[in-house]
């Protein structure tokens, strides 16, 4: 008989939304985890697409969608870890793989059986072709590029309302 296991891995991926990112950068805007997995997932299904149509691949745009949804999911039970502590070294990079890894696993086990083999794959970034993960990951740190790209944008602006108010504050005291 089909049990649903309380929805416990529904309920997980609903904290993505509680999770954010970038800790040690200072943002004009937060992010969490449920809204940057999204992005992610559009500019993946967008950059399969455009190899696709453009350069004649053959990847599966809606596949690789799915797997940057879920691409950082385990974040849910290890938190954000910063990309400058992630990739310090190859044997901490190889570690956090480890624990990522267990953290999938251990999502995994929230999702009743009949079901499971069907989320292995999204879950565990280890068990993703090479092309795949390719694909995801670019897809991944466009993400992060635009996210740092708005926040250099909003200072700018912030930055031309200061002058603008200090030149108008100047000119006032001319007056």
């Amino acid at each position: 008989e089909y049990q649903m296991n309380s929805g416990y891995f529904y309920a997980m991926l609903s904290r993505m939304k509680y999770i954010n990112r970038w800790g040690l950068m200072r943002n004009t805007k937060n992010e969490n985890l449920s809204e940057h997995s999204l992005e992610t997932a559009f500019i993946a299904h967008a950059l399969g697409i455009i190899n696709n149509e453009v350069f004649h691949g053959s990847v599966n745009a809606e596949h690789l969608a799915v797997l940057a949804m879920y691409h950082d999911a385990t974040e849910i039970i290890t938190g954000d870890m910063p990309t400058p502590v992630k990739y310090y070294s190859e044997q901490i990079r190889r570690a956090y793989g480890e624990v990522e890894d267990i953290a999938g696993r251990e999502l995994l086990t929230a999702i009743p059986e009949e079901l499971r083999s069907r989320y292995e794959e999204p879950l565990l970034e280890s068990s993703w072709n090479e092309e795949d993960y390719r694909f995801v990951k670019a897809a991944d740190k466009l993400s992060a590029w635009l996210i740092k790209l708005s926040s250099l944008f909003m200072r700018w602006v912030k930055s031309l309302f200061i002058k603008k108010e200090v030149i108008e504050d100047e000119q006032d005291s001319y007056c």
